[in-house]
C-alpha cells in the first residue's frame, strides 16, 4: 500500500489515539463550533490554527470572519463542546439554557465566559486541505484562567477526557 492509499477506516482509528485539547471557535452572527484540531503555528509571529470542513454549515461564517475567538475549554466544560459540536440546533441559546455565559468581544465576536483560556484572533490564511480548509490566525489579544491548576478538556479515543495529575 503506497501512502497515498492509506484505508481511511485505518487513518481515523490512528487518529483515535491521537489526544488533544478541546476549543470552541467563535464569530460574530453569533456561530460557534466545537474542534479539535487546534495548535500553535508559531511563536515568531504569534500564529495558531485550526481546520473546518468545507461542507460544514459554519464555514461560510468561517470563510467571512475577520476575527475570530479561540477558547480553550476546562474540563469540567464536557457539556459546553457537546453543546457546540450538536448539529441543526441554536448553540447559543441551548449554550444560554444550560446557564452557559458569555458576552460580545471585539466587533462582535462572542466570547465564552468560564473557559481556560481564550485567543482573539484574525484569520491571516485559510489553506485548502482535502474536505477541510485550515485556518492560519494570529492571535491579537489573550486571556486565561486565573486559577494555575486548571485543566483542559481533552478528547481522546472518540471521548471526552480529563488528565490526571
Amino acid at each position: 500500500m503506497t501512502a497515498d492509499a492509506m484505508d481511511s477506516g485505518l487513518f481515523r482509528r490512528v487518529l483515535r489515539r491521537h489526544a488533544s485539547a478541546v476549543v470552541v471557535v467563535t464569530l460574530p452572527g453569533p456561530v460557534g463550533f466545537t474542534a479539535t484540531s487546534f495548535t500553535s503555528v508559531s511563536l515568531d509571529p504569534p500564529l495558531v490554527s485550526f481546520s473546518v470542513a468545507k461542507a460544514a454549515s459554519v464555514w461560510p461564517s468561517v470563510e467571512a470572519a475577520g476575527l475570530v475567538a479561540v477558547h480553550v475549554l476546562t474540563d469540567d466544560q464536557e457539556q459546553v463542546a457537546r453543546t457546540f459540536a450538536a448539529p441543526g440546533i441554536d448553540r447559543f441559546a441551548e449554550h444560554s439554557e444550560r446557564r452557559g455565559s458569555w458576552h460580545e468581544g471585539p466587533d462582535g465576536v462572542p466570547v465564552l465566559d468560564g473557559v481556560l483560556a481564550v485567543l482573539i484572533c484574525k484569520a491571516v490564511k485559510l489553506v485548502e486541505a482535502g474536505d477541510h480548509v485550515i485556518v492560519i490566525a494570529s492571535p491579537v489579544s489573550a486571556t486565561h484562567h486565573d486559577d494555575e491548576s486548571a485543566a483542559p478538556l481533552v478528547y481522546h479515543a472518540g471521548t471526552y477526557m480529563t488528565l490526571e495529575r
